[in-house]
């Protein structure tokens, strides 16, 4: 196992972060958002989700939010990936026609947390996912899985590296390039981590795993640490941690892109963004909603 010398992240403060605001934010502050983030050096960003608006309202205006990114020439770009979130087959072709170029699906390793978040079972949720991979493979469009509740459910308690197993290897079957660990109420710990990666590593290959903590407990940087120790190269982080978990009481939002970055360029890994840049974009977005960043960096440069 070799610690990376460079890390992809994928900021997803875009979508898993506003989609749990409950103030409305409007399609040009989004766009701005994503503007500044391109402009602090982040190459990949979650711009949108095409889900039902009805479910999600924040996310009710992706369509409008691409067409603006494809009018500032910001589609299409060989360093850039702006994604979106898939579901449906419904959803998938409202991206394609927005010009997306790389979408996502996503299930759950716990039953509790697939019928409360989804109204299905795992099984269910993956046979939805058939169309949406074959037109996806029709198009050449690449596709990114994400697993929620790779460690522990509100719902179901505890969960087994096994479960995770056996829906990474379903999403994997189907296509996905990339299947990303995601810890949804933050209760895992670097021992967690340390069990779940030793078991998935058994069957799969280390640049095809990702990592998505939570940071409800504390444990989202030592979990990170634990993971690229096993040669992760790729970290989900939201900008001043926005996000939570609208099915998890008292989940806290992603680990914050801004703290992630301080460490790695404390660990001598690159991630190529300028992390002045992304705690300015961090503080931005923070009054923009009117609450305090979640970033440990945000704040101790607030106070400068």
């Amino acid at each position: 196992m070799t610690t990376p010398k460079s890390v992809k992240l994928v900021e997803v403060g875009p979508r898993d972060g506003l989609q749990n605001e409950s103030a409305p934010v409007t399609t040009a502050e989004k766009i701005h958002l994503i503007e500044s983030l391109i402009d602090a050096g982040v190459s990949y960003i979650e711009a949108g989700s095409f889900v039902n608006p009805r479910s999600v309202p924040q996310m009710a205006d992706s369509d409008q939010v691409f067409a603006g990114l494809k009018k500032l020439r910001r589609l299409n770009l060989p360093a850039l990936t702006l994604a979106a979130l898939t579901p449906n087959l419904k959803g998938f072709e409202r991206a394609m026609e927005a010009g997306v170029s790389e979408v996502a699906v996503f299930a759950s390793a716990s039953e509790g947390f697939s019928a409360k978040n989804i109204n299905c079972t795992i099984a269910e949720s993956l046979t939805r996912f058939e169309p949406v991979m074959q037109a996806a493979l029709d198009q050449g469009v690449a596709v990114r899985g994400y697993i929620s509740c790779v460690v522990g459910c509100p719902y179901d308690g505890e969960v087994t590296p096994q479960q995770v197993d056996l829906v990474s290897r379903a999403l994997f079957d189907m296509g996905c390039y990339e299947v990303s660990l995601g810890d949804t109420i933050g209760v895992g710990t670097a021992g967690h981590f340390k069990r779940l990666l030793d078991y998935l590593l058994l069957k799969n290959s280390v640049d095809k795993l990702a990592v998505h903590c939570h940071d409800t407990y504390g444990q989202a940087l030592a979990n990170i640490c634990v993971s690229l120790e096993y040669g992760i190269a790729t970290v989900d982080a939201s900008v001043a941690g926005l996000g939570g978990c609208p099915y998890a009481l008292n989940a806290s939002g992603n680990v914050a892109s801004e703290d992630v970055v301080y460490m790695l360029e404390g660990m001598n890994i690159s991630t190529g963004i300028d992390l002045d840049k992304l705690v300015a974009v961090g503080q931005s977005i923070s009054t923009l909603l009117g609450k305090p960043t979640n970033s440990n960096i945000g704040r101790a440069r607030s106070t400068r």
